[in-house]
């Protein structure tokens, strides 16, 4: 009988000891993503956009340029490109998140209007956050909110100096389109993600995403005037080093193979 209770005991042994390994060989661990989006052949010339309503106020800072392709002469570097993860088997599916990123701790996320353009043009949010809208101007202007899937789609006319918060916000397949009606040329884009791992490029092009999972992901890349670049909707594959930086390379942005 004892025989046979050492037996059982040194089962149960090797029975914890094998979890515990399972265990260490499947925790996750992370990383950090970097790249760049250049443009393709010669930078193009920002379009002057025409300015007919509150001109005194719209033009007190100079002309207002289109955002439509803001390229960094020097670098090549495109700015308010939308970088992003997504899993390499099924694009729907959630991605782990890192534990100090599970928690969304600022909860607004601020779109302003202080001269008739949107500040930012292009911004990323995690679902359940906050659009604050603000119009941090003298005059009138009006926040069209054009829906994609269940998101809000809504008009609001926020007076100079208010601001309104726009909540309801989930996770979406494409970026949603905002107007101003009253300053027609006025655009911006927003896109909601179930996970913290997308960036807005910055004015030479660059991104960085950090607590990356480490592994087997795809990129996904999508600008307003070309749409999805490399890989389209589901990306280019991307290996993410554990415990390092991974450099996707320079991600070319080339409007005539779109």
């Amino acid at each position: 009988m004892k025989s046979i209770a050492r037996m059982g005991l040194f089962f149960t042994f090797l029975t914890s000891v094998f979890a515990a390994s399972a265990d260490v060989s499947f925790a996750q661990t992370w990383g950090t993503i970097k790249g760049q989006v250049v443009f393709a052949g010669a930078s193009p010339t920002p379009e002057k956009l025409k300015v007919n309503k509150d001109e005194q106020h719209c033009l007190s800072k100079g002309d207002i340029l289109s955002e439509k392709f803001v390229v960094d002469p020097k670098s090549k570097g495109v700015r308010w490109v939308m970088v992003w993860l997504v899993d390499s088997k099924n694009p729907k599916a959630q991605i782990p998140i890192h534990p100090s990123l599970e928690e969304v701790k600022q909860k607004d996320v601020v779109l302003d209007q202080p001269c008739c353009v949107y500040e930012p043009h292009v911004l990323g949010m995690r679902a359940g956050q906050v659009l604050l809208t603000k119009n941090s101007s003298p005059v009138n202007h009006n926040v069209n909110i054009i829906s994609t899937g269940n998101n809000p789609s809504q008009n609001l006319l926020i007076p100079a100096g208010k601001e309104i918060k726009v909540e309801g916000w989930g996770a979406a397949a494409a970026p949603t389109k905002i107007e101003c009606n009253i300053h027609p040329w006025m655009t911006a884009w927003v896109r909601v993600f179930n996970h913290p791992y997308f960036a807005i490029t910055d004015k030479d092009g660059n991104f960085e995403m950090k607590n990356a999972p480490a592994g087997e992901y795809n990129l996904v890349t999508w600008q307003e005037e070309v749409g999805w670049v490399k890989g389209g909707k589901v990306g280019v594959p991307i290996n993410i080093k554990a415990d390092g930086v991974t450099d996707a390379g320079k991600i070319e942005l080339n409007p005539a193979a779109n």
